[in-house]
C-alpha cells in the first residue's frame, strides 16, 4: 500500500489495522498513527495484541523491510491472510514528512 493511500485512510477512519515490526524502544520512538507494536519477539512468544478477527485488512512496515516481510510470513502462518506492506516502509514514511505519533 502507498504511504499516501494509508494516510487519506487514516484521515477518513478507514484504515486498515496498522502493525509496527520494530521493536518496543523503536515504535515509542514514533510510529504511524493507530499503529500497533508487533515486533517478531512479540509475535513468538505470544505477547502482540493482534485483533482475532484474522479477516481484518492489515498493512505492516518496519523501518527498512526485512521486519516487516519476516512478520508478513509469520502473520500469514497464524491466519492472517489479508496482509500487505506498505511501500518504502516507515523510512519512506518519515521521509515524506507524514505523521508520526509518540
Amino acid at each position: 500500500m502507498q504511504a499516501t493511500e494509508l494516510l487519506q485512510r487514516i484521515k477518513s477512519n478507514n484504515a486498515p489495522v496498522i502493525v509496527d515490526a520494530r521493536s518496543p524502544i523503536e515504535f515509542k520512538r514514533g510510529h504511524i498513527p493507530g499503529a500497533i507494536n508487533a515486533s517478531l519477539l512479540m509475535l513468538l512468544f505470544g505477547m502482540a495484541r493482534l485483533p482475532k478477527d484474522k479477516t481484518l485488512e492489515m498493512v505492516i512496515t518496519c523501518e527498512h523491510g526485512q521486519r516487516a516481510m519476516l512478520t508478513k510470513g509469520l502473520l500469514g502462518l497464524r491466519g492472517y491472510r489479508n496482509t500487505a506492506l506498505l511501500d518504502g516502509y516507515l523510512k519512506h514514511w518519515r521521509e515524506a514528512g507524514l505523521p508520526l505519533e509518540k
